[in-house]
């Protein structure tokens, strides 16, 4: 068997995530028919990905890995699984890689943005969280105190199947162009909902809803199950996934 590393883009709007799902149209369900029909088999390729986006959640560049034996070109396969899959999801690049790479545990860094639109908008409605009234003076110092290795139990969906709750933040920093404020930040994992619980927060420290203190402690103080702000999945792209 020969495995397979794709880059792929896609529009979180008509998906329900990533991960497969029975009765839900997915990303890896959407890839995962397209190879059954082009190799005419019953049975499953897996597709493993380098992060499960949740529904909504857009990517520009996901990677995933996945094994098959083909008489088909890397061309070939990509332009035929494009064929095959929904128009909302892209194979932007394929290429055979060695047998023991994992999208996944591989990974070395993650980097995401999330987007705000100031004011109404019809087309940034997918792909913004919709807002206003926020200080970038605020934002960018908040997002300062993310930066390094944290303890992010406050920023996540609770999961006792988790070993840790620790990551290593990069880079974290909010700018602003016309309209459209963005937020991003690299790290080396993201927990679940982790960067639309910094995101919420952060907007309604902002806004006045919440103290930079309370912020601090959230960060100092890790605990689980915290009532906290989430931002909308909508505004939320999984930029790059990076490799040694």
């Amino acid at each position: 068997m020969r495995r397979y590393k794709i880059t792929i883009q896609y529009d979180g709007s008509f998906f329900n995530g990533w991960q497969l799902q029975k009765d839900n149209k997915t990303v890896q369900g959407e890839i995962e028919n397209a190879l059954k029909t082009i190799t005419k088999s019953e049975n499953r390729f897996p597709i493993k990905g380098a992060g499960r986006t949740d529904a909504g959640v857009h990517a520009l560049g996901q990677v995933a890995h996945f094994d098959m034996d083909t008489r088909l070109t890397d061309l070939e396969l990509k332009n035929a699984m494009n064929f095959y899959i929904s128009k909302y999801c892209k194979i932007m690049s394929l290429c055979q890689i060695y047998s023991d790479f994992d999208s996944r545990h591989d990974a070395l860094k993650r980097t995401y943005i999330y987007q705000l639109y100031l004011g109404p908008s019809i087309l940034f409605d997918n792909q913004a969280w919709l807002i206003e009234n926020i200080d970038l003076i605020v934002l960018k110092q908040l997002s300062k105190f993310i930066k390094g290795e944290h303890d992010f139990l406050s920023f996540s969906k609770f999961d006792p199947s988790k070993e840790h709750t620790l990551s290593i933040v990069y880079a974290s920093d909010w700018k602003k162009n016309g309209d459209i404020v963005t937020y991003k930040i690299s790290a080396n994992r993201f927990l679940h909902h982790m960067i639309r619980y910094i995101v919420g927060t952060m907007v309604e420290v902002s806004r006045g809803n919440f103290s930079e203190d309370q912020f601090k402690s959230l960060l100092h103080i890790p605990r689980k199950n915290v009532q906290i702000y989430k931002a909308p999945a909508r505004g939320l792209q999984l930029l790059k996934v990076e490799y040694a």
